[in-house]
């Protein structure tokens, strides 16, 4: 279902394309909203990740490989290890994603490092991956900022395994993983504040949805024993508790 989407979402990037004059605009205004709320803090963020040395490289990794990756194993995970809770999960991720493509095609948003706000392309300088070049284009739009679904994801997995894991430390490794994916994109210049607060939005608004649809599972008839009586014969061997 999700590579149903991702086709439909090719097909009508192809025939609406986003240009960069709108997507800055947008951004503009982005901006100017952050400006209003006193968040506008991502130069900051992104200059103090640069003075630690090989974090750069580091947060270009990550952003690079735990979108798809960590996602991937964590729904695995779900699907194997609490299997009545996959339903939920996935129609989230499904929902979400639908509603993500939509803010796409109706407010596309260039990313932090295409503002021309003196950002830096931190992926692109230290993995050797340009996110800008037509190859990678072909692949997703760079002007698809908001919402945020490297943020989105990391919420649903970090939730998920909050939730479900039944060891500590992974359900602390959960609960931190959506602050350092929102470090990681701020830090990258690859979006603002805005993009992930909008990217929590529409994962709140696909777990809303995927609770209404998605059917809880019935429950398990128990087995019990029923104790003897005298003078009433053999007694069943279980009854349905």
């Amino acid at each position: 279902m999700l590579a149903g989407l991702y086709a439909a979402y090719e097909v009508i990037r192809g025939t609406r394309e986003a240009s960069l004059p709108v997507a800055l605009r947008h951004t503009a205004d982005v901006v100017d909203i952050e400006r209003a709320l006193h968040v506008f803090h991502e130069r900051a963020v992104q200059d103090w990740s640069h003075a630690v040395p090989y974090l750069p490289a580091v947060l270009g990794l990550a952003y690079m490989t735990l979108h798809f990756g960590a996602t991937t194993l964590a729904v695995r995970w779900v699907y194997r290890e609490r299997r009545e809770a996959f339903p939920l999960v996935r129609t989230t991720l499904i929902v979400s994603t639908a509603l993500a493509l939509v803010g796409y095609m109706v407010f596309p948003a260039a990313p932090p490092r295409l503002a021309g706000m003196g950002f830096s392309d931190t992926v692109t300088k230290h993995t050797g991956l340009n996110l800008s070049s037509d190859l990678l284009g072909s692949f997703y739009n760079p002007l698809a900022a908001v919402p945020s679904l490297h943020f989105g994801y990391a919420l649903i997995v970090g939730v998920a395994l909050a939730v479900l894991a039944r060891r500590r430390w992974v359900r602390v490794l959960g609960a931190a993983y959506p602050a350092f994916m929102l470090f990681d994109i701020v830090a990258t210049g690859n979006h603002f504040l805005f993009d992930a607060a909008t990217g929590a939005l529409v994962v709140a608004i696909g777990w809303v949805v995927a609770t209404r649809i998605v059917r809880k599972p019935a429950p398990v008839a128990r087995l019990r024993a029923v104790p003897n009586e005298p003078g009433r014969g053999a007694p069943p061997l279980a009854r349905a508790a």
